[in-house]
């Protein structure tokens, strides 16, 4: 073995049948195309760091002296923005025969949209510098659009299933290690100390990790599929009808999305955690910089492990991580409400920051494993439309499943928890009735 081939086989477990099943030419390029894959996605995730809807771009809004109001829209615009416009994109990413050059187009997109970020971080202030950043987050997030509809494409046709959760394993790995050192910078300058310079010099990393991600992509051999055709615009069906259509037809798809929705439950609860352990008087160690280390913690452990058991049956890690998210949520909310529970405490602390770490953990799995499994669900073009109408439907699911969340958190931050915690316990249910379609 040369090199690269020996680097694949250290970093990942290789599965001999599998690739005996893929073209000459693509199973020669295999160990070359994984490395690229895990670098690339390993940076992407890096970036995203840099960027984090739910962490810097609200520090960087509280530096630059931007309305409340508009910290609001952040999260929604950054994942629904990139999950939307999905199943319109798709016909005309069919008609590119190899998607690689859809990916770079998305990795540039957001390397530029963070850059003028970064600019606007440095020399903007007020209402006019948080609404250019709104506006090129819904430019980077059309980028994360394209990014997405292609990557797992091109991931299907240039590695064979068993390395496929490895790889997004290995890249969550990286990301996880971004964090954690992200993290105990912002504690060593010390959380709300840090102002807008800093943060725009953070930014303008991120924009050359994309450029460096581009760059990775570039030199990845992906062979060539056939072009679809698109049909006119003016096809009575169009596409939103083809989307209603494939859910409406496809039963197993039909399934997987309605399962993903209520996996929406380790993704949306850990910031009412933070919000909790804010009401509950947390400081010091559940201070901002500590909920990052957290999720940094939580990629670094669950990388690898989780990408692993994905490969083997990523229904499996789907379902399990939903229920034990759950569960750590009702452990939480119980421990909570107990009589004499102060979050001021050290020991106050720890339960917020460890439920955190344990949540993030958890959606850690269950997104290696959603991931995994579309990949593994389909073929060639099949599987760039589930992915897209896919990321689609759950665009509007996250907006009305985070609209109900936040307007029970009116209420209080525990019926939101709890309802988050009932949908994922439905979803073990579900889940169970999903194919399986890892080679285990």
């Amino acid at each position: 073995m040369n090199a690269t081939e020996k680097l694949y086989s250290l970093l990942l477990k290789r599965d001999a049948d599998a690739e005996r099943t893929l073209p000459d030419d693509v199973r020669r390029n295999v160990p070359r195309n994984g490395l690229r894959l895990v670098a690339a996605n390993a940076l992407q995730s890096s970036g995203d760091q840099t960027v984090n809807a739910s962490t810097v771009l609200p520090w960087l809004f509280d530096a630059l002296g931007v309305p409340p109001a508009l910290t609001g829209v952040l999260v929604p615009i950054r994942e629904s923005g990139s999950m939307l416009p999905q199943a319109f994109l798709t016909p005309l990413v069919l008609r590119v025969r190899q998607r690689k050059g859809v990916f770079i187009t998305g990795a540039l997109v957001q390397a530029v949209s963070v850059a003028l970020m970064a600019a606007t971080a440095a020399f903007g202030s007020g209402l006019v510098a948080g609404l250019t950043i709104v506006a090129l987050l819904a430019v980077f997030s059309l980028g994360r659009c394209l990014c997405s509809i292609s990557s797992k494409d091109v991931q299907g046709r240039t590695v064979p299933k068993g390395n496929r959760g490895q790889i997004n394993g290995l890249a969550t790995t990286a990301s996880g290690l971004v964090a954690i050192t992200l993290g105990l910078g912002i504690r060593f300058l010390g959380d709300q100390e840090v102002d807008a310079g800093q943060l725009a010099w953070l930014l303008a990393g991120g924009a050359v990790l994309w450029v460096l991600v581009a760059v990775l992509y570039s030199g990845i051999r992906e062979p060539a599929g056939e072009a679809q055709p698109v049909r006119e615009p003016g096809d009575v069906e169009g596409w939103f009808g083809r989307t209603i259509a494939l859910l409406r037809e496809d039963r197993d798809f039909r399934r997987f999305v309605v399962v993903r929705s209520f996996l929406l439950v380790s993704a949306l609860s850990p910031p009412f955690v933070v919000a909790l352990s804010v009401d509950s008087g947390s400081d010091g160690l559940a201070g901002l910089g500590g909920f990052i280390i957290a999720s940094g913690l939580a990629a670094l452990l669950g990388g690898r492990l989780f990408g692993r058991l994905a490969d083997r049956s990523s229904r499996t890690l789907m379902t399990a991580g939903a229920g034990t998210a759950s569960g750590i949520i009702i452990v939480l909310v119980v421990i909570v409400s107990l009589p004499g529970f102060s979050g001021d405490t050290t020991t106050g602390s720890l339960v917020f920051i460890g439920s955190y770490l344990l949540l993030t953990l958890m959606h850690t799995g269950v997104r290696v494993a959603r991931k995994t499994y579309i990949v593994d669900l389909a073929e060639g073009d099949r599987r760039t439309t589930y992915v897209a109408v896919s990321n689609s439907a759950m665009g509007l699911v996250l907006l009305v499943v985070g609209g109900i969340s936040s307007l029970l958190a009116i209420l209080g931050i525990v019926w939101a928890l709890g309802f988050l915690a009932l949908m994922g316990l439905v979803g073990v249910f579900a889940g169970a009735r999903l194919p399986e379609v890892s080679r285990r």
